[in-house]
């Protein structure tokens, strides 16, 4: 794995929501969502639900981007990550399990779980030099 992206799944671990982006090609929305991040498969797990604008959009769009910030008015400890990626249902049990082992209260709202495949991540980290930019993009295939 390269030192890029250990540092920006180091800075997903400080953290638990996001901001999701979605389209359906008219329609735009955001949200914000807890999520567990599965280093290993390059993916958020994130709980939603059928009633909502993002997820309608979804159903005609799979493609979202998002960020996770440190919100700071230091300039010089901005830190914050940009991504893009693939939206979907989970079927996974082992990832569910993740999901809800990290937000056990979840479990009482019996939500349905989603992932995001992640295929591309920019993160800003003035802590390295102002406006200092990480990127990583799944390879070509």
């Amino acid at each position: 794995m390269n030192n890029n992206l250990n540092k920006i799944e180091s800075f997903l671990d400080e953290h638990h929501v996001l901001s999701l982006a979605t389209t359906d090609g008219e329609q735009l929305s955001v949200c914000s969502l807890f999520y567990a991040y599965v280093k290993d498969e390059m993916k958020f797990i994130v709980a939603s639900g059928d009633d909502t604008q993002h997820i309608k959009n979804i159903n005609k769009n799979k493609n979202i981007a998002g960020n996770i910030f440190l919100e700071t008015k230091i300039i010089g400890k901005i830190q914050g990550v940009q991504f893009s990626g693939e939206f979907s249902k989970l079927d996974d049990l082992k990832l569910t399990k993740l999901y809800f082992k990290a937000f056990p209260y979840a479990l009482v709202m019996k939500p349905k779980l989603f992932q995001i495949q992640v295929n591309y991540f920019k993160m800003t980290d003035n802590r390295l030099g102002f406006g200092k930019k990480i990127i990583w993009q799944e390879p070509s295939v």
